[in-house]
């Protein structure tokens, strides 16, 4: 009979540390958190932060500057041509204006490969260094809220020309929905700003 007893006491015992654990953790709080999202439009802050707006000037400024010294070149070229009609075909002179007129058509041919490698590595490295900016500064102000988690929620760009960048555009685009997060863009574009 005491066995029973002791048995069914320490049932009843568990019972209720079950119910009373139970009934802590739901008043307490202590159940997963629930995280501290927020979201960044990565392409808004390119397109409109002062800081890319000065880079876009100076770059479409050396590319005219590049584009006049090569329209030069080939208006000199179109006019040693024109003054080609006027020699004799086989004279020494003749041979002397093609072989510079050539060696100019090459001279341009290699600029302007040059200058369009030139002028793609400075975007790209220009990309890579804003993007780093933006990277640091979301990071800032996530911190600065108490944020768990900032995602990239810009939205794609429908229809797409090919298969291939239909395929490119749905990898690349990880949020779907994001009702409810915090945008952080502005304060992030403010901060990056800030440092001009």
């Amino acid at each position: 009979m005491k066995s029973r007893t002791t048995i069914l006491s320490c049932l009843i015992g568990v019972i209720v540390l079950s119910f009373v654990y139970e009934y802590s953790r739901a008043g307490s709080g202590t159940d997963t958190p629930t995280p501290k999202i927020a979201v960044v439009s990565v392409l808004k802050i390119f397109q409109e932060c002062k800081k890319n707006d000065k880079f876009k000037q100076e770059f479409i400024a050396e590319n005219n500057k590049v584009m006049a010294e090569l329209e030069k070149l080939s208006k000199e070229i179109e006019a040693e041509k024109a003054g080609l009609k006027t020699l004799k075909a086989g004279s020494s002179n003749y041979m002397s204006m093609v072989k510079t007129i050539l060696q100019k058509q090459a001279s341009l041919q290699a600029q302007q490969e040059f200058y369009k490698q030139q002028m793609a590595l400075k975007e790209q490295q220009w990309t890579e260094e804003i993007y780093k900016d933006i990277l640091r500064e979301t990071r800032k102000v996530a911190e600065q809220k108490g944020l768990q988690l900032v995602l990239e929620k810009d939205e794609p760009v429908l229809p797409c020309s090919n298969y291939t960048e239909l395929m490119t555009v749905i990898s690349t685009h990880k949020v779907l929905y994001d009702q409810g997060c915090l945008d952080i863009t502005d304060e992030v574009m403010t901060s990056l700003d800030a440092e001009q």
